[in-house]
């Protein structure tokens, strides 16, 4: 066992953090920590490599092994270049190179028992230096910078020039060619662009030591995971498997608790009825019964209710006016910083409800285009053409529409004064806030809180054509699958630009890859663009749509009457089938009601005796109390025949009535 934690608990001032919290790491394991915003993750880690100490509980590793740890703001040697930044982590292997040198000028000069000596040294060293990779450790460190985004002619760039992101890059390559024996990662594709996501998955995925995740790409976590530690509400809960498949149990047990749930307090609300009824009956046996019943209710074990799934939230968001079939049109459209090329003779239109994602490298010019179509850069050439009705929403990073010193429920309610409180809490809860999350000011919420925000701003607003710069970055995963429902119930336009491969899949029904300086089209989501992508590249280099200063940048075609005819071929088999299966149907069906109706006739027969013993508990009672009111009567006083035989009445019908509440108490279960 590579790394324990057992019963480890936090607590800030705010509440409760981590409680309880245990799991293991075995050797060579590949785990992913997940939870929403705030559940603990990043507390966590720190807790693990020491940086936190936990109010309760054990961090436990292996003897002799070694740990790197990647927090989401690293910090490196702003004075190094990037290329000697990852040199440092060789330097043992460098010191060694540097005494195999010495040894072998030494042995040149040397004879007789001190070059003997020298040569067993050198051997020795030698051995050492080879295992610990000494003749690949320079293609070892250009192939991880390369990994990373970083091409060859950036290796001597100063880090005190790069920016926060790629700072983060450099930090990780520092961590990944130490080769620890346990890697732990927060947020590692929080800077990379998809080629190096892709290469980091194929790295980590392959990597002979343990990974420990913290993140939110539910497709990374798919290709890296084995194991996922959930942590919900302070508890922790281990599911073997990748994402998916912790997705899968996690539905599934989320159901079956709720079930639970909602069957015990079912069941409690029944005694409760019950309870209270054998209360009324006022008599000291049914009274007795009734406290019995209660001591016994206080000793259950209540379960508690499960977590709110925002994921059952239905938002449909329909613009308040429809734009005409033809959205947007970009002809010819180009872009250069000095003799950096973004794209050239970018030719695609959009059509009316289509989902389209923009791919790319780093630095290719996604998001430049974004702000051309938003008219905050201009374009070198070309020119981009709206259609009829079309009216653009725009979300970038920077939430620059959010106003701080307003409350969330006011920053809605401020610019759609015409919903009523019901829909301004309704859109804000299907983003995740709930109760008194609404009055929170904007100023302090998180990075992801304000962007949600700004996207349920977004999507109430006018506007049928979304243009959306990176809108699942700070989001955490449950945020992502809300974000997820509401684009694809959007009855617009949608163009953006994302990382997240597990979002494009999702809500994505076309790709353009912007690439060698032009689009290229693929009509699928991603799964389909991971397909077809070599494919159609070769086909766009052979036909100039790659590089080409005329070209059309649809490498794919897009869909039209051939695509609906193959769909239409489908029918006569698909309809074939429905016959062939209505008949058993039809019979199931007809068992269904059969027992359905039996069911209820077997209810309605509880129901009428349970009708009928309460009506003889009541005349009964009735009865005895008449009988209690003779024997009270002082002229009955000496009349002894009379009192002995309303005394012997009164105990028959006492032994009926306790009969009576038995199959009274019977009936009621």
């Amino acid at each position: 066992m590579l790394l324990s934690c057992q019963n480890i608990s936090v607590e800030f001032v705010t509440g409760v953090v981590l409680d309880s919290v245990s799991f293991h790491i075995e050797n060579n394991e590949k785990a992913a920590i997940v939870g929403i915003n705030g559940a603990g993750k990043t507390t966590l880690l720190r807790a693990i490599v020491g940086e936190l100490e936990p109010d309760s509980g054990v961090v436990a590793f292996e003897k002799d092994k070694t740990f790197g740890y990647l927090a989401q703001n690293a910090s490196v040697n702003t004075e190094n270049t990037i290329y000697d930044e990852l040199l440092e982590v060789k330097r043992d292997v460098i010191n060694m190179e540097q005494r195999l040198r010495d040894y072998e000028n030494q042995m040149s000069v040397v004879t007789g028992d001190e070059l003997n000596t020298l040569i067993e040294r050198y051997h020795t060293l030698q051995h050492t230096f080879s295992l610990q990779g000494g003749e690949t450790y320079m293609s070892e460190l250009k192939g991880v910078l390369n990994g990373l985004g970083f091409s060859d002619n950036e290796f001597d760039k100063k880090i005190s020039t790069l920016s926060g992101g790629q700072k983060t890059r450099v930090a990780l390559g520092k961590m990944l060619l130490a080769s620890p024996d346990l890697i732990i990662l927060d947020e590692p594709t929080n800077h990379l662009d998809l080629n190096s996501i892709n290469w980091l998955e194929g790295y980590l995925k392959n990597y002979k030591g343990a990974v420990l995740i913290v993140s939110h790409d539910r497709y990374f976590l798919d290709k890296i995971a084995t194991k996922v530690i959930e942590l919900e509400r302070g508890h922790c809960t281990v599911f073997s498997g990748n994402y998916s498949d912790y997705s899968v149990k996690k539905e599934q047990l989320r159901i079956t608790e709720l079930r639970a749930y909602l069957n015990q307090q079912r069941d409690i609300k029944h005694q409760e009825a019950v309870i209270e009824k054998l209360k009324s009956f006022n008599r000291e046996k049914s009274i007795k019964r009734a406290e019995s019943r209660e001591k016994m209710l206080n000793k259950v074990d209540r379960i508690e209710k499960p977590a709110q799934v925002n994921s059952d939230m239905k938002l449909v968001l329909t613009p308040h006016c429809q734009s005409g079939e033809d959205v947007l049109r970009v002809e010819n459209l180009a872009k250069s910083y000095g003799s950096l090329k973004l794209f050239s003779n970018a030719n695609f239109e959009i059509k009316r409800g289509e989902h389209v994602a923009i791919l790319g490298n780093n630095g290719t010019g996604k998001t430049t285009l974004l702000k051309i179509l938003n008219e905050l850069e201009t374009a070198d050439a070309g020119e981009y053409i709206l259609g009829s009705k079309v009216e653009i929403g725009y979300y970038d990073q920077e939430h620059h529409v959010l106003h701080p010193e307003k409350t969330l429920y006011d920053e809605i309610a401020d610019d759609y004064p015409y919903l009523t409180i019901t829909e301004i809490r309704n859109t804000l809860a299907a983003f995740l806030f709930t109760g008194d999350d609404v009055f929170k000011l904007i100023k302090d919420l998180s990075g992801g809180e304000r962007g949600r925000v700004s996207l349920a701003k977004l999507m109430l607003s006018d506007c049928n054509f979304l243009i959306l710069d990176e809108p699942t970055n700070h989001l955490d995963i449950q945020s992502k699958e809300i974000l997820e429902t509401a684009i694809n119930s959007y009855e617009g336009t949608v163009l953006y630009v994302s990382h997240d491969r597990y979002f494009i899949n999702k809500t994505a029904s076309r790709i353009m890859e912007l690439t060698e300086g032009n689009f290229v089209q693929y009509i699928g989501n991603y799964e389909y663009y991971l397909e077809k992508r070599e494919t159609v590249l070769e086909a766009a280099r052979k036909t100039g749509i790659i590089g080409s200063s005329n070209s059309d940048s649809n490498a794919q075609p897009s869909t039209g009457s051939s695509s609906h005819s193959l769909a239409e071929a489908d029918l006569p088999s698909s309809a074939s089938a429905s016959a062939v299966t209505a008949a058993p149907a039809a019979t199931s069906s007809a068992a269904d009601w059969k027992a359905q109706k039996e069911q209820q006739a077997l209810q309605r027969k509880k129901e009428n005796a349970l009708k009928k013993c309460e009506e003889s508990i009541a005349k009964l009672e009735a009865e005895m109390s008449d009988i209690d009111a003779q024997l009270s009567d002082s002229s009955n006083g000496n009349n002894v025949a009379l009192l002995q035989e309303l005394s012997k009445k009164r105990n028959e019908l006492e032994a009926s009535l306790e009969k009576l509440y038995e199959e009274w108490e019977t009936l009621a279960e």
